[in-house]
């Protein structure tokens, strides 16, 4: 422990200067006109990872945004750890929400402010600063490959088929992921699970131009109004999703593993004090912890239609929008959910307006074993480093590509993330604790040390 120590200490502004620089491109996935950034992020790894040691480093073009690969395989009878990550990021946007811009990586604090500087790339950069701290002190102690894709925060759907295509290449024991969060530095944690996705957009269009409210109001549908009456009927008074059969195949928690759920170290005021929030808001029946774990839900993301500029404009508009994310437990497939929600919002427009529903991505719940080789080495490794036990949790964030990894690929995946959920991921301020950082650098190499030990 105290060579991994010695070296993050020597190289501590190094880390950091190159965090931020990494942060300084803009590589937002879901607009196109980033798409040069995207390409200039991906090099930036690819050479980062040659630096820190790494074989056969490759940007792999796909049909979207490419994918890094590199490797080092010191011995072919050695475990070998895939670890995986993404250097696409959230849109920044609303910009003006920002304290600093986006891009412009910020420390206040002891705290970076940035867009990606927790999802994902203040995380998986962690690997790499790992990496290559165990290249240069020779303590690397198990085989390591590196697969960091460009399209994770607008479905991962070229990551699947490049899967799919290099099972060879990609073969490994376990995948190992930081891009989850911890309870807090106090009391570290390890996600055992992970919610799955079905992201729609939907729209609700009437006449075939805005109309003059004063004259059309009354007689002529709003789709505004509409869009929203609809919205409003998907939840019931239990704030309980009405889509039919949307329950159906839902793994309930047996009560033993609700308590132990509830027995994690949580503080309802803080919560809501750091959420600036006067009360919490969910299904009735379910603890705020079990709320973003282990249930099901149904948000609105965006919104939109009629005249939202300054001062008033009196329009009754001729379309309204809105995007939809359902976040899945495990026995829910989300190709089954999205069809579900296709046919039940479509069943609930009047006559008046036409409705267009749009699939966007999606992504399949998963739970790790906690019985594992690769798990019980995740959990050595952090009771080291912090000192203390980490306690087993359940994400509420999805990450769509890790259920294929153990379909196409056959193995587990650890979620070993350093993050809070305080840290504003997808929102203005995304930040990440440099302690965090640091604290996953040094924590990381104990992990393929714990894991080598206990493969043989």
């Amino acid at each position: 422990m105290q060579i991994i120590k010695n070296y993050v200490e020597e190289n501590r502004q190094r880390f950091l200067d190159e965090l931020f620089e990494l942060l300084r491109f803009p590589s937002v996935s879901a607009d196109p006109k980033y798409k040069d950034d995207m390409q200039k992020t991906a090099d930036f790894v690819a050479d980062k990872l040659i630096i820190a040691g790494a074989d056969k480093v490759e940007i792999c073009s796909t049909d979207g945004y490419p994918i890094v690969y590199g490797e080092k395989i010191i011995d072919s009878s050695l475990p070998t750890v895939l670890v995986y990550g993404h250097y696409d990021v959230q849109p920044p946007d609303p910009i003006e929400l920002w304290k600093t811009p986006p891009f412009e990586p910020t420390l206040r604090d002891g705290k970076i402010y940035a867009r990606g500087a927790c999802d994902d790339k203040g995380q998986f950069y962690m690997h790499v600063k790992a990496f290559e701290l165990m290249m240069k002190t020779n303590t690397l102690p198990c085989n390591i490959k590196f697969m960091i894709e460009g399209e994770e925060e607008v479905g991962s759907d070229n990551l699947g088929k490049f899967v799919s295509q290099n099972k060879s290449r990609l073969k490994a024991d376990v995948v190992l992921i930081s891009d989850t969060s911890m309870i807090s530095m106090e009391n570290p944690s390890i996600e055992t699970g992970l919610r799955g996705l079905a992201y729609m957009e939907v729209e609700v269009s009437g006449p075939g131009k805005d109309l003059h409210s004063g004259v059309y109001g009354g007689a002529v549908a709003n789709p505004a109004t509409i869009l929203c009456q609809m919205i409003a009927s998907l939840h019931d008074d239990q704030n309980h999703i009405t889509i039919p059969g949307f329950y159906d195949g839902v793994i309930n928690l047996s009560e033993e593993e609700r308590k132990a759920l509830n027995d994690a170290p949580f503080d309802l005021e803080e919560y809501k004090k750091e959420l600036s929030i006067d009360d919490v808001w969910g299904e009735v029946g379910y603890s705020t912890i079990e709320r973003t774990g282990i249930r099901p839900t149904l948000e609105v993301n965006g919104i939109w239609g009629g005249y939202t500029g300054p001062g008033a404009k009196t329009v009754l508009p001729a379309k309204a929008n809105a995007k939809i994310s359902m976040r899945l437990v495990p026995g829910q497939d989300w190709k089954k959910i999205s069809e579900l929600f296709k046919n039940h919002f479509e069943s609930l427009a009047p006559k008046s307006v036409k409705i267009k529903v749009t699939a966007h991505h999606g992504g399949t719940p998963y739970v790790t074993p906690t019985d594992s080789i690769a798990f019980k080495a995740a959990y050595r490794a952090i009771e080291e480093s912090f000192g203390k036990e980490p306690v087993p949790t359940r994400g509420g964030g999805s990450i769509p590509i890790v259920a294929l990894f153990e379909e196409e690929l056959g193995i587990k995946t650890v979620l070993m993330g350093f993050g809070l959920d305080s840290d504003s991921l997808h929102s203005p301020n995304e930040k990440y604790d440099v302690f965090n950082y640091y604290k996953g650098i040094e924590t990381i190499p104990l992990f393929h040390k714990y894991f080598a030990e206990m493969s043989k």
